[in-house]
């Protein structure tokens, strides 16, 4: 089944939307191809552009693209992830600076990247990527391998490439290798107070 075919059986838009946010999900196979530095970049450039609160920009991505940087990042990847990422050209991690410009607790820094991660999703999907983003991963570990200083928290780390067949996987993540639903607007979208439904 084509990814095309996959996204129009699994996954149906109420409300008209560009077809983008529908094709962005998160595939698990991965073809053992290089990703070429200008489309590579222009990912990240996308995530560049990501709002955040008085535009502190908080988000650092800490990228593996080579061999040798991969293995460096293996060892604080779960088991559960580790099993399919291997093959993954590109490996990220997600870090925040939790301290302002001003030297003050930045409390939306969380919030700001996803917003990144968001972004950077979407044009992942744009330029024929898969992305996965994994919350799979022993911290500490990430911390002290990477050297991420102490004001910069570790929120995800991202797989980057073409997708493969699902076949490459096992029969176990095979499974799982659709993109996924939603649940109804209408469950999601509250006016006047919370859980009063906005849409009838």
């Amino acid at each position: 089944m084509s990814n095309n075919t996959q996204v129009k059986t699994e996954r149906q838009a109420n409300y008209d939307i560009d077809p983008i946010y529908l094709n962005r999900w998160s595939p698990r196979s991965y073809q053992e191809k290089d990703v070429p530095e200008d489309v590579l970049y222009s990912v990240f450039e996308a995530a560049r552009w990501a709002p955040s609160a008085s535009n502190e920009q908080p988000w650092r991505f800490i990228i593996a693209r080579t061999k040798e940087e991969r293995e460096k990042f293996y060892p604080f990847i779960m088991d559960g992830n580790r099993i399919w990422c291997e093959k993954a050209p590109v490996l990220a991690v997600l870090v925040s600076n939790t301290v302002t410009s001003k030297g003050q607790p930045n409390g939306s820094n969380e919030f700001d990247a996803g917003a990144a991660w968001g972004y950077l999703a979407l044009e992942a999907a744009r330029q024929g990527l898969a992305a996965h983003c994994m919350a799979g991963f022993f911290e500490d570990k990430a911390r002290d391998i990477l050297e991420v200083p102490e004001e910069f928290a570790i929120y995800a780390v991202i797989s980057l490439g073409y997708r493969g067949d699902k076949e490459e996987l096992s029969e176990t993540l095979q499974e799982r290798e659709v993109p996924s639903s939603r649940r109804p607007l209408k469950e999601t979208l509250f006016e006047g107070g919370f859980g009063e439904n906005a849409i009838k």
